[in-house]
């Protein structure tokens, strides 16, 4: 097959522990699965069906990188989250049988351009321009299931320059991640190499230029970035 350019790589996060990597297909992302979060952000926590949206496979930021700060915007805000990674095809997936789709565990943060995604919600509009632009998913190095025990209550949290903006347990979670798996599961086929970003806690906020940003969830490894201009 002759393409009329060089395909890109295949955006791709790393295995602790292991000089391996796992391809990433795409990434969901679950809007307002923590309560605290949905009030600060004016919705209501009851248990609504989760709603989603995507960012593109190459926004994907490994640790350790320096992000320039988004063009098009003036309120950049942090989201630290769980990111589950897939590792089996599956759709219509019982809440029971969930787990067996899930090859591990990272943190991720899903950066948002707040002021267009304002903007956006106002218009009726998609959240893609305030959601899925360039280098918009940082992520941590994934760890397998296997050597993950009672992620379901690991404490989350996110620092700006050794600040705690954000702070909570996974047992937080409005929807579980088994019922995320499964009520996605009932709209797409996940694949092996898909990513679902399970949504953030209370306390987001703006981050600006030169800050350094750290999310963590106990057992896995971080995510650490620097914003530059």
């Amino acid at each position: 097959m002759a393409y009329v350019f060089t395909p890109p790589e295949t955006p791709s996060v790393s295995v602790a522990g292991t000089d391996q990597r796992f391809p990433v297909r795409r990434i969901f992302c679950v809007g307002r699965n923590y309560a605290e979060h949905t009030r600060e952000m004016g919705g209501d926590p009851d248990r609504e069906l989760p709603f989603f949206f995507t960012k593109p496979a190459d926004a994907i930021v490994e640790s350790g990188t320096e992000i320039s700060f988004p063009k098009a915007t003036n309120d950049l805000h942090h989201e630290v989250e769980l990111v589950v990674a897939i590792g089996k095809e599956g759709e219509n997936i019982p809440v029971s049988d969930a787990k067996e789709h899930i090859f591990g565990f990272a943190v991720g943060i899903d950066l948002t351009r707040r002021d267009l995604q304002k903007i956006a919600k106002e218009k009726g509009r998609p959240w893609d321009s305030g959601k899925a632009f360039d280098q918009s998913a940082p992520c941590g190095a994934i760890t397998p299931a296997t050597e993950i025990k009672n992620i379901e209550n690991a404490k989350i949290r996110l620092t700006v320059n050794d600040d705690t903006r954000q702070s909570a347990t996974i047992s937080d979670l409005i929807w579980t991640i088994d019922e995320v798996i499964s009520v996605l599961s009932e709209s797409f086929i996940l694949m092996p190499g898909d990513l679902i970003y399970t949504g953030t806690p209370a306390g987001v906020g703006p981050l600006s230029i030169g800050d350094h940003v750290l999310g963590h969830v106990e057992g896995l490894a971080s995510i650490d970035i620097r914003l530059t201009s």
